[in-house]
C-alpha cells in the first residue's frame, strides 16, 4: 500500500457565502463539510428560510473514503443542469464528506441548458474556492484488553509507535480504545498481537 491511499481531503468549516451574478439571475454558493447524510435535509431547510425567495435550491454531496456514496439533485432545474455540475466540481477538488448547494434566484431571464450548467459549476467552485480543504488520515480503532501488571509495556508501545489513545479504563483488568493511522495498523496489531499478556481487536 503506498503512502498516500490512507489520506484523504474533506473542507475545514463551512464556506463563507458567495453570490454569482449571471443574467440577473443570482446564485448563492455554500459549501459544509458534513458526516452522515442525516445532516443534509436540515441544512437544505436553513438556507430555504434564508433564501425564502430563490426558485432553485440545488446541491450535490458526497459521502465516504473509500466506499463513497452521492447524490446531486436539481430541485426543479432541467435533468442534469445543476446537481451534477456542482458534483462534478465536488470530483474536481478531489473532496469527501462534504455538501456544496447553490440556490437562485431568477432574474427573469432564461439561461438556456448550457447556461445553467455554466453558472452552477461556477457557483459550486466559488463555494469551494472559498473555504479551507484539509487533508486527513484514515484511522482504524482498536481495543487492547490487558492486566494492570502490564500498564508499562503497553504505554511504552504507545509512545514507541505515537499511538492516539482514545478512551481507557484502568483498573486490574484494563482497557483502551487507540486509533491508528491504517497504513499503520498492520504493523501496531502484530506488535500488540505479539506482546504477551495483550489482546488486540479490530473496532469495525
Amino acid at each position: 500500500m503506498d503512502e498516500a491511499s490512507d489520506t484523504y481531503k474533506t473542507i475545514e468549516k463551512p464556506s463563507e457565502e458567495i453570490l454569482f451574478k449571471e443574467k440577473k439571475s443570482k446564485f448563492y454558493g455554500y459549501a459544509f463539510p458534513i458526516a452522515t447524510e442525516d445532516e443534509v435535509k436540515p441544512i437544505l431547510e436553513a438556507l430555504k428560510k434564508k433564501h425564502h425567495t430563490a426558485n432553485h435550491i440545488c446541491y450535490a454531496w458526497q459521502l465516504g473514503i473509500k466506499n463513497q456514496s452521492y447524490r446531486a439533485n436539481d430541485d426543479g432545474e432541467p435533468n442534469n443542469s445543476a446537481g451534477l455540475p456542482i458534483y462534478a466540481q465536488i470530483l474536481s477538488f478531489e473532496v469527501t464528506d462534504v455538501l456544496v448547494a447553490v440556490a437562485r434566484i431568477f432574474g427573469g431571464t432564461k439561461l438556456g441548458v448550457g447556461g445553467l450548467i455554466s453558472a452552477y459549476k461556477t457557483g459550486a467552485q466559488m463555494a469551494l474556492e472559498n473555504t479551507k480543504i484539509i487533508e486527513k488520515t484514515i484511522q482504524n480503532e482498536f481495543l487492547l484488553t490487558f492486566e494492570y501488571a502490564d500498564m508499562d509495556k503497553v504505554m511504552r508501545i504507545i509512545k514507541q509507535e505515537q499511538i492516539d489513545i482514545i478512551s481507557q479504563e484502568m483498573a486490574l483488568n484494563c482497557t483502551m480504545t487507540i486509533s491508528v493511522r491504517e497504513n499503520d495498523a498492520e504493523k501496531v496489531n502484530n506488535i500488540f498481537h505479539n506482546s504477551y499478556g495483550v489482546v488486540i481487536t479490530e473496532i469495525e
